[in-house]
Formats: C-alpha cells, sequence, structure tokens
C-alpha cells in the first residue's frame, strides 16, 4: 500500500535534486552554445543518469535507512527528471527569448554543415535535411523551450527505469 506521507517524500527531495539537474543541465547547454568545440557539454549530459543516480542512494541512505523498493526509486527518478525538464524549460525559453539572437541556430547549422557529407554517403536526401534545419529555425522560443522539455521528460522516464534497478535495494531479510 502506498501511504501519501511516502509519495509527498519522495516529491520534497526528488523537486530538491532536480534542482540540481537542471543546474548541470544549465551547464552543459551553456558549454554547448558558447564553446560547441569543447566536449565538456556532452560530457555533462552523459553524466545525467549518473548523477540521478547518485543522488537516488543518497535519498535511499540518507533519508530511508538503506533500503528503497525499485518503485520508489522510479517514482523518484521521475519526479526528478521531471521538476529538471520544468527548471530547464523555464530557463531556456529565457535564453531563446532575450539571450539567443540566433546563436543556437547557427550552432546547429554548423553542426549539421559537417555532418551533410556523411548522410550524403549514406544516401540521404540532404534537400529533406535542410528543409527541416529551416522548419526548426522558425520555430518560436516556447517551442523550443517545450520541444526540450518533453525530450527531457521521455528520456527521464526511460531511463529511470535503469536508474531504479540499479539502486533499488532491499531490507536484509533475517535467517
Amino acid at each position: 500500500m502506498v501511504r501519501p506521507e511516502d509519495v509527498m517524500q519522495v516529491k520534497a527531495f526528488a523537486r530538491q535534486d532536480g534542482a540540481f539537474l537542471a543546474l548541470l543541465w544549465i551547464v552543459s547547454f551553456a558549454c554547448v552554445i558558447y564553446s560547441p568545440q569543447s566536449t565538456l557539454g556532452s560530457l555533462l549530459a552523459i553524466a545525467t543518469p549518473f548523477m540521478v543516480g547518485w543522488r537516488l542512494t543518497a535519498f535511499r541512505n540518507d533519508a530511508l535507512d538503506g533500503v528503497i523498493s525499485f518503485r520508489r526509486g522510479y517514482l523518484y527518478s521521475v519526479y526528478t527528471f521531471f521538476y529538471a525538464s520544468l527548471i530547464f524549460a523555464c530557463t531556456q525559453f529565457i535564453y531563446f527569448k532575450f539571450m539567443d539572437h540566433g546563436r543556437f541556430m547557427g550552432v546547429m547549422n554548423n553542426a549539421m554543415q559537417s555532418v551533410i557529407p556523411i548522410y550524403e554517403r549514406g544516401g540521404m536526401n540532404i534537400e529533406e535535411i535542410k528543409q527541416a534545419m529551416e522548419a526548426m529555425s522558425n520555430l518560436s522560443p516556447i517551442q523550443w523551450a517545450f520541444m526540450f522539455m518533453m525530450q527531457n521528460i521521455v528520456i527521464g522516464i526511460s531511463s529511470s527505469i535503469f536508474i531504479a534497478l540499479v539502486c533499488a535495494k532491499r531490507a536484509a531479510t533475517k535467517a
């Protein structure tokens, strides 16, 4: 049986850790935008499941005496990704609305220019890629933020399964 107090506790910790995760994503996004040649932004993004797993383990050990079920771990992870996605989307909206001035699309165009020869060799239609890039350049700041938020939530829901599996720990049984 799920107690409301347990869900409230999970949500409270997930909100705090979601703020930390959002901060990681904000730094990662800034690194990608302002230093696209560096791999630091990508490394920080790849660190996401490890950070959530680390925070889930801290929650398990500090608040739950070292025991957490898969279900509670999954709920914690999903909520953490959800709260981080909301904070990150708000930050991205502010960035795209007031600070971007086409910089993000410039980074995207530069990245696409470097991979177009690979796509051509693979037999892909380059005109379709150019049309997709044109359509992306016409998105509003709220559409960009919403798109990233949905992407982060979907990735969070799926990766939370693995994070919860790894971090779940049952109470020791007495013989």
